[in-house]
């Protein structure tokens, strides 16, 4: 069981983006889910986090304000909106999920991940 990414693209900057995560396999809200990113030759980001039923997020300072996840579980599906485009949100997203309840940072703590999905944004 591998989530999947799509969403990516090529994007004017001061556009948005929303990105979308699915999982096939157990029931979609038995997963806390995540995003990250990774610029090329960059390290690693954490973007946003969301529990299994949605009602919880986290964020680092970084992302608040132009990040937002959310989560439909009937179409087994997290969603990560971006507004206000920059160049430098060129990257690859990669979402994560765990059957830990614990929105952590770290990717090493989410058991499945994504192959990601490339965002590139233009200026």
């Amino acid at each position: 069981v591998q989530p999947v990414e799509s969403g990516g693209g090529l994007v004017q900057a001061g556009g948005s983006l929303r990105l979308s995560c699915t999982m096939s396999g157990r029931p979609f809200s038995d997963y806390a889910v995540a995003w990250f990113r990774q610029p090329l030759g960059k390290e690693r980001e954490f973007l946003a986090a969301v529990s299994k039923e949605g009602g919880r997020t986290r964020y680092p300072d970084s992302a608040k304000g132009r990040f937002t996840i959310s989560r439909d579980n009937a179409k087994n599906t997290v969603f990560l909106q971006i507004i206000n485009l920059k160049a430098e949100d060129t990257a690859l997203y990669m979402c994560a999920a765990d059957l830990s309840p614990f929105l952590s940072s770290d990717l090493s703590m989410y058991r499945f991940r994504g192959q990601g999905t490339q965002a590139t944004v233009s200026s």
